[in-house]
């Protein structure tokens, strides 16, 4: 009787032994957040429209922003598919801003359709498990629009267009990919340069004012609570109260713009120094040849500065760059 029932018993203890080593390896790999997205560990972010779901570790995901996609090549998330439209690039490499072309290549993102409305196919097909999106410019109006239909395809985390500061903007797309312990150190980096450059420039004497050069040709101003004039303060210039001067007009967009008459000009830009931002409209020295502007005293006497287009709403890497140009011209 016993050797009928020996084998049977002795294939069980084989079977539940080679069960156990493998829970014992399933359980190893498990110590990670790749095992937490696959064994669908999520989280809950608070958003401007609530808390969110999303994957403890994001896998695919898509990116409705261009000027959004940056953060997420600098953390090393995993970009599916992304919008590829930055505002003041016109050069691409490959179909993607230069400075996250390289990366977008080596993971193998892909580019969403451009175009007047969101292609929410497109979304979709890129099957992804997290969409980002929001932040500022016409992108951001796609995404509110189409903001349901988009949940329906996979958790969707939209940056609020009144966050404008690239801190702010990174650490809320961090924590929509599950990347927050990275930031941290990004930041520290950042104040690191800006140490480097402020130590290692001389800063012209006088105030200093922002010209947006845009190609509808009206005159624009930068006011100084934007990005760019926050950060040239961080450097030690002095922002002129250009705002003021101009009468306190509305800001557009996100507010970091507003528009003033080609006769109000003259008073509202009478500062020292001018940095100029050709961002699709008329080079400085295409400026030079309009007498609007070259009454200025800035251009009568010399005291401009061109940076790029990319130092007006700057992501990680822009405002990084950014350092680097007012280093070589100030130095």
């Amino acid at each position: 009787m016993s050797s009928s029932i020996t084998p049977p018993v002795r294939r069980t203890a084989a079977l539940l032994a080679l069960l156990l080593v493998a829970l014992a390896a399933l359980l190893g790999c498990g110590s990670g957040t790749d095992s937490a997205a696959a064994d669908g560990a999520t989280r809950v972010v608070q958003t401007e429209r609530g808390p969110v779901t999303v994957p403890a570790q994001a896998k695919r995901i898509v990116v409705l922003s261009g000027g959004l996609a940056g953060y997420l090549f600098a953390l090393d998330a995993p970009v599916t598919a992304t919008d590829t439209r930055v505002l003041g690039v016109t050069n691409f490499d490959g179909g993607f801003p230069p400075s996250w072309a390289a990366k977008a290549k080596e993971q193998g993102t892909t580019q969403l359709p451009a175009g007047e409305e969101l292609n929410i196919e497109a979304v979709a097909a890129a099957a992804p498990d997290l969409i980002i999106g929001g932040g500022q410019g016409i992108t951001a109006v796609q995404a509110e629009k189409l903001y349901d239909k988009l949940t329906v395809i996979a958790p969707t985390v939209l940056v609020p267009k009144t966050v404008t500061a690239w801190q702010d903007q990174l650490r809320q797309v961090a924590e929509a990919a599950g990347r927050s312990d990275r930031v941290e150190a990004m930041i520290t980096a950042y104040r690191a340069k800006v140490t480097a450059v402020k130590s290692a420039i001389k800063v012209p004497a006088g105030n200093f004012a922002v010209l947006l050069s845009l190609p509808s040709n009206e005159p624009y101003l930068i006011p100084p609570a934007a990005a760019l004039p926050a950060l040239l303060g961080e450097l030690g210039f002095t922002a002129d109260d250009v705002l003021a001067k101009a009468g306190n007009p509305k800001l557009f967009g996100s507010g970091d713009s507003f528009v003033v008459s080609p006769e109000l000009l003259s008073k509202a830009a009478d500062a020292p120094q001018v940095f100029v931002l050709p961002v699709g409209g008329r080079s400085v020295e295409q400026l030079r040849q309009d007498q609007v502007y070259a009454n200025l005293p800035s251009f009568k006497n010399n005291t401009l500065y061109e940076l790029p287009a990319t130092s007006y709403r700057p992501d990680y890497d822009g405002v990084m760059a950014t350092l680097d140009v007012i280093a070589k011209r100030f130095a």
